[in-house]
């Protein structure tokens, strides 16, 4: 076991078992793995948790994981993963565990103890939730060695690819999830990666879908090169040099041109125009790099001469996605290309390209034909500032500053105080600091900034597990040096900086005393931080705590309002200027 499965065997989050190990001797050595994520023995464990009275639950999900864990190790993990899915194929289509074949490249040993497990499983979750929760598992425990399309842009290259009913293929599928999330009658994937191909099989059939998933390098040795799908989603790998521009130089694929050896990408691009049928779509995932890198150029040109790109959205600093359409026999060449920053809703890009809005491709095949979306935004505040300003206005009218109804008292109420030095001494609240030293590393631990906190954001910042790491769980109060301070929704660790209050729910409101923080007297700051301890907390009645609590909120929802308000007003302003000097805009 990891530390993520103790905590959830637990029912705690990482941090607790980070202390657990800190604190108490006699917490089970590890047994194998790596100094920053080591393994544990499962009886080991259960034993310490038996021993000082931890309430637990070995779940038949934990039970079927770690006999998964104890069979594959970690490099065999994907295979064992993968026959398990089998297995429930077979389960879920016959009731026999030998009664249908397992899925092509998977041996039939099973041992009966193992089946009968899998099948509790099953029947307590669903072959397919089963198989979910195992698969989950499985890119948690391999998150540094698995590329994974991020949850948000998987929904996002989903909706973009349509919703025609037919074939859609994933040439560098993974393990299936971009094929899941189309959602089309039938599903054809490849991947250079055996037990992610056959992980992929398992989790289509068990959906059922009708599915042909095959192992192999879709460049090199295309499993579906007599197939033309209605569309084409991919998220290739990125930067591989050594992808086969020597030995597949004269490829009938390369209709725009020989890619580069050192632009794979386009490569991918070509190889998924070549796979969609004439009017059909894809939808790429390619770095941000490739629209502007020079090796490249004359592909790209290429592709927009040719009328194949249709647009290019810019989702993140570093990620774009391409979208393409194989042109018609006969169809008139496109004369725009939509180039758009992703800030703003998506559902009528394919509009804005049927409708030819766009940069024109007489701006675009310049020197350098450079499709970067930034590009053009900063030439025209943005891509196209007349929908743009449409956005705008309709985000910034649906956020209203509504401020709370106060009463004025006849009289100033003399309020009895306490510290919050003196109110942990009691017990009502308990404070944790941020480590002094934090690195923000881009680890898989999620961290709350002090940005954050002013935003009212979610976690932005990534840090490697470590014992020093102060876990925030929803219903604490997070405050800043600047008096900054809010009840937290969601868990993550603290940030640089930060603190966090836990509030003894039957005596104190946690909203209350985030609102007392943010109100403290700038004369209790101290040379570099604000020495919150000295901060004096009225003492009220629970329930006059939550009333004032709300009260402390809705003042919270309104300066939120304010700022954001001010930004999107400033967004709105620069977009009409732009949109009116560019010609993109009329007045009334």
């Amino acid at each position: 076991m990891n530390a993520g499965d103790i905590a959830r065997l637990g029912g705690v989050g990482r941090a607790a078992v980070s202390n657990w190990r800190r604190r108490h001797p006699d917490f089970p050595q590890p047994i194998g793995g790596t100094a920053s994520s080591p393994l544990f023995s499962l009886n080991e464990v259960e034993r310490w948790l038996q021993r000082n009275g931890k309430a637990y639950e070995v779940s038949v999900a934990d039970r079927v994981w770690q006999r998964l864990r104890a069979e594959g190790g970690d490099l065999g993990l994907g295979h064992v993963v993968a026959r398990a899915g089998a297995l429930l194929v077979r389960l879920r289509d016959s009731g026999d565990d030998t009664a249908v074949p397992l899925l092509p490249g998977v041996d039939e040993r099973t041992d009966p103890d193992f089946v009968e497990l899998l099948d509790d499983f099953a029947t307590r979750h669903g072959h397919a939730a089963a198989f979910d929760m195992l698969h989950e598992r499985y890119l948690e425990a391999h998150s540094r060695r698995l590329a994974t399309t991020p949850p948000d842009l998987t929904v996002l290259m989903a909706k973009l690819a349509g919703a025609q009913v037919g074939t859609v293929l994933d040439p560098a599928c993974g393990t299936g999830t971009l094929l899941l999330a189309v959602g089309a009658t039938r599903a054809l994937g490849q991947d250079v990666n055996d037990d992610g191909a056959l992980i992929a099989a398992a989790r289509l059939r068990l959906r059922c879908v009708q599915a042909t998933v095959v192992a192999g390098d879709s460049l090199r040795e295309n499993g579906f090169s007599d197939v033309q799908a209605d569309v084409v989603v991919c998220d290739p790998p990125v930067g591989d040099r050594a992808w086969g521009r020597a030995e597949l130089a004269g490829d009938p694929r390369w209709t725009y041109g020989l890619p580069p050896r050192s632009e794979p990408e386009l490569a991918w691009v070509q190889h998924c125009l070549a796979q969609v049928r004439p009017g059909g779509r894809v939808v790429i995932r390619m770095p941000a790099v490739a629209a502007s890198r020079r090796p490249g150029q004359r592909v790209r040109a290429n592709l927009v001469r040719g009328g194949a790109l249709r647009a290019v959205l810019s989702v993140s600093p570093d990620t774009d996605l391409w979208l393409l359409q194989r042109p018609e026999p006969g169809e008139q060449q496109p004369s725009r290309v939509v180039l758009r920053q992703c800030a703003d809703a998506l559902e009528d890009v394919w509009r804005d390209v049927e409708a030819g809005r766009g940069v024109g491709i007489a701006e675009l095949l310049d020197d350098e034909v450079n499709l970067s979306p930034a590009r053009h935004v900063r030439q025209y505040g943005e891509a196209d500032p007349g929908r743009g300003y449409t956005a705008a206005l309709q985000r910034f009218r649906t956020r209203a500053a509504v401020p709370p109804e106060l009463r004025r008292l006849p009289e100033r109420r003399t309020l009895p105080t306490s510290t919050i030095g003196e109110l942990a001494g009691a017990g009502l609240l308990s404070v944790r600091h941020a480590p002094a030293r934090m690195t923000l590393d881009g680890g898989d631990v999620a961290v709350l900034t002090s940005d954050d906190l002013l935003r009212g954001g979610p976690p932005s910042g990534w840090t490697t597990q470590s014992d020093e790491l102060i876990a925030i769980e929803p219903g604490d109060v997070v405050a800043s040096p600047m008096a900054r301070a809010r009840v937290a929704h969601m868990a993550a660790v603290l940030g640089p900086g930060l603190s966090v209050y836990r509030v003894d729910a039957e005596q104190m409101d946690a909203e209350f005393l985030a609102g007392v923080l943010r109100s403290a007297d700038p004369g209790t700051r101290g040379s570099s931080r604000l020495e919150l301890r000295r901060a004096r907390v009225p003492r009220l009645p629970l329930d006059e705590q939550r009333a004032y609590g709300r009260a402390f909120r809705e003042l919270l929802d309104l300066t939120d309002a304010v700022r954001e308000a001010a930004e999107r007003g400033e967004a709105l302003a620069r977009l009409g200027l732009a949109g009116l000097v560019g010609g993109w805009l009329g007045p009334e």
